[in-house]
């Protein structure tokens, strides 16, 4: 470490942020460049980025803003960075999130080691059988209002470092490019797409938020992935209660909830009498609603239960029809298998963990698609689908793990 630098970073802390940064790939910047062009001169690279940290001269580029379009048809802007600034932010994000991890409120569940989306969806499960009530949340663009001073004051409760407070707020004020080159300067909030962007958002609503509820009202449970929270209450009353005490304190930390999105839902199910307005709600891509359900006796009940959400399965099955199976007449079906099938256990991994028959039918969109491309294919099936149908019924059943989605929609006897 040079004596003449006013910051002290180790190099090898740029060395394991760019491992980290490599594993997680992304796109490329506003500069094009990928992280295979990245590694074309690598030790240079890295170095001049420790040089430029170390000495207080690192300014990161503007954010490339690329928009995705949202389930509900809306677009979701994210801001990407270069793979130099990535791991710069990876830096930094190296030292800030063990002073974080022991502070965050255990049902806060996003961007955290160890914490799960699906830990969050059985958690919510768990706690709407034991209460009648949920409110749901839903901020309003979250990401792109968060109040750079509230940040910061957030920030220095738990670093003095000068470095890291000096850069966090260099990337706070980056202005984001736009794909005609035009560049929007920002007077707050944080890009979706850094590294270090959920862990900031994290820490802001642990004080605009999680604090304040454990403060103000310790004996309300609540789940909270990010910006998707949701409150369990005992009466509708509470709900209403709590929903406007909540309306005032996002509104001090200068945020408010959607008005059409935050809803009080009835968590409906057998035991439970009467009927609400809303019966239903979304969290983390399941519906929870009331669903059949069978006892140990065999009888069927009704049960507030989660299942894979509408908009989950749109996504699927649009993603499925990127892949154009029927067009590919030069692939075989062991091709297909390992081309997709890690994606297959994915959705069936995280979706099929809870009442996993509601993901079936979508599943088997799948087969419906491999079916016509075997029609396509083989001449003999040419213009049959229902044989080209059974053709792959007889297949699933001589080889039902070629499939992941065989074994978990059909069983193991590929039925």
């Amino acid at each position: 470490m040079s004596k003449a630098k006013p910051f002290s970073i180790a190099k090898s802390e740029v060395w394991q942020a760019y491992k980290k940064v490599k594993a997680n790939q992304g796109a490329a910047g506003v500069d094009g460049q990928s992280i295979e062009e990245f590694e074309r001169d690598l030790a240079n690279n890295l170095y001049k980025l420790w040089n430029r940290m170390s000495s207080g001269s690192y300014f990161p580029p503007p954010v490339r803003r690329v928009d995705i379009p949202k389930p509900d048809g809306r677009l979701r802007s994210l801001g990407i960075p270069t793979v130099a600034d990535r791991i710069a932010q990876m830096v930094v994000m190296q030292r800030l999130v063990p002073k974080l991890e022991s502070c965050f409120h255990p049902d806060s569940y996003g961007y955290r080691p160890g914490k799960s989306a699906l830990e969050a969806v059985g958690q919510a499960r768990r706690r709407s059988y034991q209460y009648n009530w949920v409110l749901d949340l839903d901020i309003k663009g979250f990401f792109d209002n968060i109040d750079h001073e509230l940040l910061m004051r957030a920030v220095r409760k738990h670093t003095k470092c000068r470095w890291m407070l000096l850069y966090i707020e260099r990337w706070l004020r980056a202005p984001v490019q736009l794909v005609d080159g035009q560049m929007l300067q920002r007077d707050k909030g944080v890009p979706q797409g850094g590294v270090i962007s959920p862990l900031l958002a994290n820490l802001f609503l642990h004080y605009a938020l999680d604090k304040w509820m454990e403060r103000e009202f310790p004996t309300v449970p609540f789940e909270r992935y990010a910006d998707d929270v949701i409150c369990h209450c005992v009466s509708e009353k509470q709900a209403k209660y709590l929903l406007g005490c909540i309306k005032r304190r996002l509104a001090e930390c200068r945020l408010e909830l959607h008005p059409e999105k935050t809803k009080i839902v009835y968590c409906k199910d057998a035991n439970r009498r009467g009927s609400y307005r809303n019966e239903k709600f979304d969290f983390l891509g399941f519906t929870f609603r009331p669903r059949l359900s069978k006892n140990r006796k065999g009888k069927f009940y009704a049960r507030f239960s989660p299942a894979v959400s509408n908009g989950a399965t749109r996504s699927i099955r649009q993603t499925m029809q990127s892949w154009r199976l029927p067009r590919r007449s030069d692939k075989s079906l062991e091709d297909f298998a390992r081309m997709f099938d890690p994606v297959i256990r994915g959705w069936i991994n995280y979706y099929g963990s809870y009442y996993h028959s509601a993901l079936c039918p979508t599943l088997w969109h799948l087969d419906r698609l491999l079916s016509m491309w075997a029609s396509r294919k083989y001449k003999r099936l040419r213009g049959r689908q229902r044989g080209a149908q059974q053709w792959l019924r007889r297949i699933r059943k001589r080889q039902p793990w070629l499939f992941a989605h065989w074994r978990f929609a059909y069983g193991s006897a590929g039925r």
